[in-house]
């Protein structure tokens, strides 16, 4: 991940996105977050034992609604990171995820999409877009 500043963040909202391999579910947020929320809020994924690569359904899933993560690979979050993010979402990575009192915190239990074809990640897809459309409203970020 990028080092962070303050300059970077600025007083934009700053999101994590953890899952356990960053290769599916949390790409995927990523990737939503970063196309609806077009600069006025920040985001990062990690993922508590980072995959080798971005999971191919994933990517041709995202593919599909015009959203490219193939610049993206999985990796770990950094104690940095954590504490520069005001909101953390957790996919699945149960105790392995860390936890920093003060930030807030929202588990989304997302199916795994680690070995699935396209058909099986389309709705985990758009699901993930739903709860990145509710999140941006919740940090009063107009979604486009």
């Amino acid at each position: 991940m990028d080092a962070v500043s303050s300059e970077a963040v600025g007083a934009r909202p700053a999101v994590l996105f953890l899952c356990v391999h960053n290769a599916g579910r949390s790409q995927m947020a990523l990737g939503w977050f970063s196309h609806l929320a077009r600069g006025r809020a920040i985001a990062w994924s990690g993922g508590s034992e980072p995959g080798s690569e971005i999971n191919p359904s994933a990517v041709a899933a995202m593919q599909e609604v015009g959203i490219d993560i193939t610049g993206e690979f999985p990796k770990p979050w950094t104690d940095e990171i954590l504490q520069a993010a005001d909101v953390v979402v957790t996919m699945g990575c149960g105790d392995e995820c860390p936890f920093s009192p003060g930030k807030r915190y929202e588990d989304w239990a997302l199916e795994d999409p680690a070995g699935q074809g396209i058909e099986a990640v389309r709705p985990i897809r758009d699901e993930i877009r739903r709860r990145v459309t509710e999140l941006l409203e919740s940090l009063d970020i107009e979604v486009g």
